[in-house]
């Protein structure tokens, strides 16, 4: 199911001096963490706005959850925990909870029921009566998402939520996350922390001056094509002699292999021989980079001002 579907979504500014959101046609699928990229400028926060309703596009279209973004019917079921958010530091964790869920429309009783379980689920149950002038960053991004979690949303927008945290809040955040998509939520993510996106996403957009330039799964933009490496119990050599009787090149790496094959038929063929000679695989591993490569090289080769 597309949960959200955008098509030549655009937004200009200043009547049209600022091109900050241009062309833009995407679709994110039910029950995945959506990562959006881009670097500072790129059409990410006009994005998240238009999708919210916060602003109206110049042109093009967009739905959300099957509804047109400019019809407020949708607006109960979404989720979201804005960048740089502030409570009011005289509530308690509870007290917040409670009136931000008014504010979303959900009955009081509702919310009493409810708030226990959104405090257990980002681990904040001893913390319930403690006000939260008392809380850390990562404590406080734990109330955030809890916040944004009192409608039981079905899509849920969040924007770095962990940017300043250490690394056991950041670990805590995604295990959060990984649980929520666990129950079937979407969520939207807006992160530059790259190594966190790579880690709990399952498909990415990438922007560069309000234009998408790549949209896929994390796995197919950090794996090498044809690229493997072999982790055998032996030495290489008998590895080094297969490769070259099967002409694949091979690059020796800590014990193990480096290979690279021309397609899936000759990587089975390589299985075969090692199997025929009694080599013991350990492993064989695509290889991969980082999702900060990726990206990285992606932003340098699109010309500036291009997509």
């Amino acid at each position: 199911m597309t949960i959200i579907e955008t098509h030549g979504l655009t937004k200009h500014y200043s009547r049209g001096k600022i091109r900050a959101l241009e062309d833009l046609s995407i679709s994110v699928e039910a029950g995945r963490i959506f990562s959006l990229l881009g670097p500072n400028g790129a059409g990410k926060t006009t994005l998240i706005k238009l999708l919210l309703g916060i602003v109206f596009p110049t042109r093009g279209s967009a739905t959300v959850l099957g509804r047109d973004i400019s019809d407020p019917r949708a607006h109960s079921r979404l989720g979201y925990l804005a960048e740089n958010h502030r409570f009011p530091e005289f509530l308690t964790a509870r007290q917040t909870l409670y009136y931000y869920g008014k504010m979303s429309g959900v009955a009081p009783q509702t919310l009493k029921k409810r708030i226990p379980g959104l405090l257990a689920l980002v681990n904040l149950s001893k913390w319930e009566q403690v006000k939260i002038r008392k809380f850390s960053k990562g404590m406080l991004q734990r109330v955030g998402i809890a916040q944004a979690l009192c409608n039981d949303p079905e899509l849920l927008f969040l924007d770095e939520p962990t940017d300043g945290i250490d690394p056991v809040g950041r670990r805590e955040i995604r295990d959060i996350l990984q649980r929520l998509r666990d129950q079937g939520k979407t969520i939207f993510l807006n992160s530059h922390l790259l190594s966190e996106v790579e880690r709990i996403s399952d498909e990415v957009a990438i922007l560069k001056n309000g234009r998408l330039i790549r949209q896929g799964r994390v796995e197919e933009f950090i794996s090498i094509k044809e690229q493997y490496q072999v982790q055998v119990a032996e030495s290489g050599t008998q590895v080094a002699e297969i490769c070259r009787e099967l002409n694949i090149p091979m690059i020796p790496q800590n014990g193990n292999v480096l290979i690279s094959v021309g397609d899936e038929e000759q990587l089975n063929r390589f299985i075969d021989r090692l199997r025929q000679e009694g080599v013991l695989i350990r492993a064989i591993t695509p290889r991969k980079i980082s999702l900060e490569d990726f990206f990285i090289d992606v932003i340098e080769e699109t010309a500036e001002g291009s997509p």
